[in-house]
Parts: C-alpha cells; sequence; structure tokens
C-alpha cells in the first residue's frame, strides 16, 4: 500500500523538453523497473509548442489536456522555469490532474498564494512548489529524489527538506527498514500539502506502519501537527526538527525556515511533538532505533 502516488499513477512531465525535465523524465523511467512498466506510468510530457516530438520515448503534447485525453494523464511534474510556472500550474488544474507535483523552485510567493487559494473546494491535491517530489519505492518516482537508496517496506516519510529525506530514507533502508511512501512538501513560505494534511493518509493506510516527520525551524505546521498527532494518530510518529543552533531573525536555507517575533523556534516545535506523544530524535542516525522501539 502507498499514498498519493500508486500502480495506478499515469505522469505527465510538464517542462519535459528543457535540460532539468529531460534529465530527469530518463531517471524516472528507468527506476526499479522495466521499460514496459515504466511507460505505463511516464505516459506524456508537455511543452507548448513542442506537440508532436518525443522525449526519451515519451509523447510530447501542446497543453495538459492534451495528455489528459489521450494518455489519460492523472498526475503531473513540474520543472517549468519559476517565471512560468504559475501558468503551468493552473494549466494542471484546469485539466483535472489529481495529483501536482512542482520541483520548481523560486515560485513567487503570491502567486503560491493567489494558486493555494484557486484551489479551495477544488479536489485537485499539490505538492511543493521546491519539492523534491514523491517516490512510493518499487512502484513510482515522482521528482528528483535518488531513487536508488529507497527501499519497498512500511515507513512513511514526510519531509520539509529535500536533502534531508534522503539522509533519512538511507539511514532507514540500511536498518532494513523499508518505505510505504516518502515525500517532501517543500519548504517555501507558502505550500500545498503540508503535514496536516499527510498525516491522515499515513494513518489510515493498511501499509504504513509508523511514520517519520522531518521539520525545521519557521513557522507553526510541526506544532499544527503535534495536535493532530496527539488527537488522531495511532500509528508511532518519530519526527527529527532541524535548526536547532539557528538564531532568531536569521533565514536558513528554505525560505519557510525564519524565526520571528519569538515563533518558529526548534525548541518550541520539539516540545509540542513530544507533549503530543511523539518522539524527537536528536540526529538523524538515531531515528532507525527510535522506530524499531515503538513497532
Amino acid at each position: 500500500m502507498s499514498i498519493l502516488v500508486d500502480k495506478d499513477t499515469r505522469l505527465c512531465v510538464q517542462g519535459i523538453t528543457g535540460r532539468d525535465g529531460s534529465f530527469h523524465t530518463q531517471e524516472m523511467l528507468k527506476y526499479g523497473m522495466s521499460e514496459a512498466k515504466a511507460s505505463r506510468y511516464v505516459v506524456a510530457g508537455v511543452t507548448p509548442g513542442k506537440g508532436g516530438q518525443e522525449v526519451h520515448g515519451v509523447p510530447v503534447f501542446n497543453a495538459v489536456q492534451e495528455a489528459v485525453e489521450v494518455r489519460g494523464a492523472n498526475t503531473s511534474v513540474i520543472y517549468v522555469p519559476a517565471r512560468f510556472a504559475p501558468d503551468a500550474i493552473y494549466e494542471a488544474i484546469d485539466a483535472g490532474i489529481k495529483l501536482i507535483v512542482i520541483i520548481t523552485e523560486g515560485v513567487p510567493t503570491q502567486e503560491v498564494l493567489k494558486i493555494y487559494n484557486y484551489l479551495r473546494g477544488k479536489p485537485n491535491r499539490m505538492i511543493g512548489p521546491n519539492s523534491p517530489g514523491i517516490i512510493t519505492p518499487g512502484v513510482a518516482k515522482v521528482g528528483i529524489m535518488p531513487g536508488w537508496i529507497h527501499k519497498p517496506g512500511r515507513i512513511g516519510v514526510i519531509s520539509r527538506s529535500g536533502t534531508l529525506t534522503y539522509e533519512v530514507v538511507d539511514q532507514l533502508s540500511r536498518a532494513g527498514l523499508g518505505q510505504s511512501t516518502c515525500l517532501g512538501i517543500g519548504g517555501d513560505q507558502i505550500i500545498g500539502m503540508s503535514f496536516i494534511d499527510l498525516l491522515p493518509l499515513f494513518e489510515a493506510d493498511e501499509g504504513t506502519d509508523a511514520v517519520v516527520l522531518i521539520g525545521e525551524i519557521g513557522g507553526t505546521d510541526e506544532e499544527v501537527a503535534a495536535s493532530y498527532i496527539k488527537a488522531e494518530m495511532h500509528k508511532p510518529v518519530v519526527s527529527f526538527i532541524a535548526g536547532r543552533a539557528a538564531p532568531p531573525g536569521k533565514r536558513m536555507g528554505h525560505a519557510g525556515a525564519i524565526i520571528a517575533g519569538g515563533t518558529g523556534t526548534a525548541e518550541a516545535k520539539i516540545k509540542a511533538l513530544e507533549e503530543a506523544g511523539g518522539v524527537v530524535a536528536r540526529t538523524p542516525m538515531e531515528i532507525p532505533d527510535l522506530i524499531k522501539q515503538r513497532l
């Protein structure tokens, strides 16, 4: 079992003819499966004006609506440059794409806010911007994450940090703890799906036994997640919060990772998660043992 991406995923790559889109399309096609199987989940690419071409054997269309109608696309991954990304996102929403994964970084915050509000009441789900993507190991990889470190299993992983996701996944795999689904929600100030949107999906997933939550300083997403964990989660949640040593008022890496007005500190997040019954690791290396103790 898994969440969001599975054997029924039919992926459309927006920006497939660009450098990043082309490279990562090839990597997604190669990921963990035969070419025949890959061609059933990477079904289309979209670049306006490039319709009729092929990239690594994937047919290219001028519009997402064509990819939906001709190839049955239900998921989109966006590699479009930041200034064109908002239009690409709106196009995917209006075409009825169920899951939109935005790899592009640097999308203007005001534009993302408009998109966030445009999505209200609609069935589409959005991950990102500035996300490494989502992977169900051995089934489908949507994004830029290194697929080889992931192993099929029963641990869900949600993270605000791409590189920390890779570190934690590698630690889990080396410890014999495979993953059901792993995803990076993105580190921008405004994003699509957050911890509170994803925890219920893992809680309901019969193929997930425990969840790793990787947070960082800035915002209140981890505190909100802690409230849900305390009230609704029956599965173990092991967390790690990056940025313990970050000085107040200084942005550390991600646009959303800034402490301001006395909120968003690592200490506040750790306290909230521990009071909710969660376990917080001091280093990523502690996570596998903490999970094994609670399974």
